[in-house]
């Protein structure tokens, strides 16, 4: 934590992010607070894929709708394998709590089939839930009533037929995807969140699995499939990694689990930002634990849900989580979550995940990355759009080692890529004072050596903050090339400076 007078030697900026192409000089600057000398020497592949997610049902059916430039909006971000996952009416069979077992896609392909449309045309589709007459009970947290699973195993064939290979036939009717055969999915994810929905305990859900997969890829065998998708808070991976390596017998190509800070909006900010070593720290579990199956030994880790705080009004205005009144936690399309976001994603990719999915794209200041009902763009959405563009997962890149005075507050990831250009992004964390709650940060001057690097023919500098404007992307500025660069970060921010050969 710095001292509050920092905030006043910190007033002079030197014009980032006020046009792109334009050239800005460094003048006369207060003393750096923190120095980062960055070298050649690298320490490892860095790879992570940006993505987003949307949740088909009733309340989120008529976001394409609404807004219908928001199939641009949600291209131009660039997401990897967009998320769908389907819930309540968006489930296809059945009627919630009810025994009926007719379909209608109608809900779930209001979303499905523009996302179809967009991006790489790939989403990945979570089969999030089983038709409600499968449950014993209330579907919402009943329990499966076939506990073979081979009823499940039914229902999930006829996804794959309806998408990807021209469709089935239910009560003599022929169901089959308007995207078909352009548009298919190649990629599932079996289940949501599992440790906390419908009573499943681990070695229930690796039974699950185990019967899924096999019964999806005899309808399709060239299908990808995502395991696990943890709600992860403590215990959690513990409780349930080691029973799925040492029981799974199907195919996996990803192990994916879901990170939030908090379920309480009266959390600092500093609590937050200390959560992000649990995170590393159970992605580190996945591995070890895959490890000692052969079969997973190489398979990577997606976080596949990433956000502040995963609370929500549960109904008459009382939290889902800790059943006190629900309040927006606006930290995540605050400057806030421009510290936050790259901060979780450095930490996460350097210790492996290789793709990090927002939770969620349309939804309000403290989901989206744009508003459900207008399609406004937020600050979320430019701090994901940028990570995404600076730091491409096909670049072939590799960590740069460094030093830094202060790794506590500031987040440091200095890449170099293929064609030899050099990114170091700077991540300010730096919190005022311990009792905050979407405070302003403290503002850092971070002095950044790269004389270990040798000469560059350009250099630009692009910063994310509380002043950056929403109606169009951030724009980089020029600098003039040297070897010493300090970079201003006027509280909660983030910073990427590219260096071209």
């Amino acid at each position: 934590m710095k001292l509050a007078f920092v905030l006043a030697l910190a007033l002079t900026l030197f014009g980032v992010g006020c046009g792109g192409g334009s050239m800005a000089t460094i003048g006369t600057l207060p003393p750096p607070t923190a120095t980062v000398t960055v070298s050649k020497t690298t320490t490892g592949p860095f790879s992570v894929a940006m993505s987003t997610s949307f949740q088909p049902a009733e309340w989120d059916n008529s976001f394409f709708t609404l807004n219908p430039a928001a199939t641009t909006t949600l291209g131009n971000l660039g997401p990897k394998h967009i998320r769908l996952q389907g819930i309540s009416q968006g489930v296809p069979q059945g009627v919630n709590d009810s025994a009926a077992t007719t379909w209608d896609f109608s809900i779930l392909d209001a979303i499905t089939q523009p996302v179809l449309g967009v991006g790489d045309h790939s989403p990945e589709f979570q089969i999030a839930k089983a038709p409600p007459f499968m449950y014993s009970g209330n579907d919402s947290g009943g329990t499966f009533a076939d506990t073979s699973f081979t009823q499940f195993a039914g229902y999930t064939q006829n996804l794959v037929r309806y998408y990807n290979t021209g469709g089935f036939m239910a009560d003599g009717q022929a169901y089959v995807s308007p995207a078909y055969p352009t548009d298919k999915i190649t990629w599932w994810g079996i289940y949501n969140e599992p440790n906390i929905n419908n009573s499943l305990t681990a070695a229930e859900y690796t039974t699950m699995y185990n019967k899924v997969v096999p019964a999806m890829q005899a309808v399709d065998p060239t299908i990808k499939f995502a395991a696990v998708e943890l709600a992860d808070f403590s215990g959690q991976a513990p409780a349930w990694i080691p029973t799925f390596v040492g029981g799974v017998t199907a195919h996996v190509d990803v192990m994916a689990t879901h990170f939030y800070s908090t379920c309480n909006q009266k959390d600092t900010d500093e609590t937050v930002f200390g959560t992000i070593p649990f995170f590393v720290s159970d992605v580190q579990l996945f591995y070890t634990n895959m490890a000692t199956n052969p079969a997973l030994a190489n398979v990577p880790v997606w976080v596949t849900e990433n956000n502040v705080n995963a609370d929500y009004d549960g109904g008459g205005g009382i939290s889902a989580c800790n059943g006190t009144p629900f309040v927006t936690d606006l930290r995540g399309s605050s400057a806030f979550f421009a510290a936050w976001r790259p901060y979780v994603f450095s930490q996460l990719g350097k210790n492996g995940v290789q793709a990090l999915y927002h939770w969620d794209f349309d939804a309000d200041r403290q989901f989206g990355e744009v508003d459900y009902t207008t399609g406004a763009i937020q600050l979320s959405y430019w701090v994901d759009y940028e990570l995404g563009q600076v730091f491409p997962p096909a670049a072939g890149s590799q960590l740069l080692s460094y030093t830094s005075s202060d790794d506590a507050d500031i987040e440091t990831l200095p890449v170099v890529n293929s064609d030899g250009s050099v990114v170091i992004m700077l991540a300010n964390h730096t919190v005022a004072s311990a009792t905050d709650n979407n405070g302003t940060g403290v503002a850092q001057i971070v002095l950044v050596d790269t004389t270990g690097l040798g000469t560059f023919s350009s250099v630009s500098l692009l910063v994310i903050d509380k002043n950056t404007s929403l109606a169009e992307p951030p724009q980089a500025a020029g600098l003039t090339p040297q070897a010493k660069i300090p970079v201003t970060l006027n509280g909660y921010a983030v910073a990427f400076l590219t260096l071209k050969p």
